[in-house]
């Protein structure tokens, strides 16, 4: 069984963070599925529903701790799976997935401009925000921010290794943002003249913990600290529903090269490097979750949840827990 070309180049540019940011993985994930549907030649239902397991294993295969990556996944094949189970008709299984992708893709989208209304409400005029690595829906925030007449200052993070905080500054400068940016280790010694931390989000635990760029843990600590707000933006295909069945979210950890050079770290003998690319905030230094359905705080998560992924049956999220595993 061939994988269509355009899936396993979507999982590349993945895999390598030439597509970043969990709802841009998501929506690039759910792409490729479409593709897939699109371009099958299968003569029967089981075989399109194989290749478009096979597709959704690559996929979830790429980048294990973005938790919008395989909700994506699970929001197309869960239409798939049921269209299945009802009908012997290839071309009405691909349609159904082709719909659920372009649905998911359409609601993504929509709900970080929701989630960039609700939380411009809750930003005063003059505040200095905090912001840790690169986020869609924390750069809409602040957007709408500007766009609804109130002047903000963003201290950004570099966010090493890979610097998407320098990024974040360039798109914020483009909305006429003036942004500070700090090395990441003086975000404690900054935070005085912070009003308010606001960060993204790679994945939402049934408890409220927050996973997100490494860093995020020791700015919520800081923030803690000195009793500056911590908010996170999160669409809710960031929720987990994994954690509601006692699993962890993973961790993902990348190449030592990103941190030192290949050549310079086999010539320190004896040196290793670790390259964890996300760390977990304890809910107890959360004080909301910005969602497109509303401001929660974490120990709302679990029941936001049960609201969002009602759609899901059980052997669906157990199927593609498999693959997320792996």
């Amino acid at each position: 069984m061939s994988v269509p070309p355009k899936v396993l180049e979507i999982a590349e540019a993945i895999r390598t963070m030439r597509v970043r940011g969990a709802g841009r993985i998501a929506r690039a994930a759910v792409e490729a599925l479409m593709e897939a549907a699109k371009q099958s030649k299968a003569k029967t239902v089981d075989q399109l529903v194989e290749e478009l397991d096979r597709c959704a294993e690559i996929l979830l295969a790429t980048r294990p701790t973005a938790v919008s990556l395989p909700n994506g996944v699970r929001y197309v094949m869960s239409r798939v799976l049921s269209t299945a189970e009802s009908s012997t008709d290839v071309e009405e299984v691909r349609e159904a997935a082709v719909k659920a992708a372009e649905a998911f893709i359409r609601e993504s989208k929509t709900a970080v401009k929701r989630i960039g209304e609700i939380g411009a409400r809750m930003i005063s005029d003059g505040e200095t925000i905090m912001t840790h690595c690169q986020s869609s829906a924390v750069f809409e925030v602040l957007r709408r921010v500007v766009e609804s007449g109130k002047s903000v200052r963003v201290i950004a993070t570099e966010t090493r290794p890979l610097y998407q905080g320098r990024l974040t500054a360039k798109l914020l400068s483009e909305v006429g943002i003036p942004v500070t940016v700090i090395v990441d280790g003086a975000a404690r010694y900054m935070m005085p003249d912070v009003d308010r931390v606001l960060v993204g989000a790679d994945a939402v635990a049934a408890n409220g913990a927050l996973v997100n760029k490494i860093g995020t843990s020791m700015i919520a600590l800081a923030a803690y600290e000195a009793r500056v707000p911590f908010f996170t933006a999160a669409e809710t295909y960031k929720l987990s529903p994994e954690t509601m069945l006692g699993e962890l979210i993973l961790i993902e950890e990348r190449s030592p090269y990103e941190v030192i050079p290949e050549e310079m770290l086999k010539s320190m003998k004896g040196v290793s490097v670790r390259n964890p690319s996300f760390d977990v905030t304890p809910p107890e230094y959360i004080d909301g979750i910005i969602t497109e359905r509303g401001v929660v705080p974490p120990h709302g998560v679990v029941s936001l949840l049960y609201e969002v992924f009602g759609w899901m049956k059980a052997d669906t999220l157990l199927r593609y827990q498999t693959y997320y595993r792996r």
